[in-house]
């Protein structure tokens, strides 16, 4: 599992995008990808999680993040995009004292 976030601007974006995109700004991982942006909605951060296969790595997680952002049909510049291998994170279980 990727987890894959996009920073950009949007280019163009009219008023009822604008509105629609307030309605259901979220920061959530999700496959399809949620938005959250700047009070004036011209700057963004799109989060998208995205399966992994065992030979699939970061530009495969980055291109279905930009096909994910690109299905939502808002013209955008992307500025920056990050990406992190969920299967590289290790979790620390704290010890119970008991």
């Amino acid at each position: 599992m990727f987890r894959v976030t996009i920073r950009g601007t949007f280019e163009g974006l009219g008023d009822a995008a604008r509105a629609a995109l307030r309605e259901q700004s979220t920061a959530a991982f999700t496959e399809a990808g949620t938005f959250t942006f700047d009070q004036s909605v011209s700057a963004f951060t799109f989060r998208c999680q995205v399966p992994s296969g065992p030979d699939d790595g970061e530009k495969e997680a980055t291109d279905a993040a930009i096909a994910a952002l690109d299905a939502h049909g808002h013209p955008y510049r992307i500025l920056k995009v990050a990406v992190t291998d969920m299967r590289d994170i290790k979790i620390r279980h704290r010890s119970r004292r008991g």
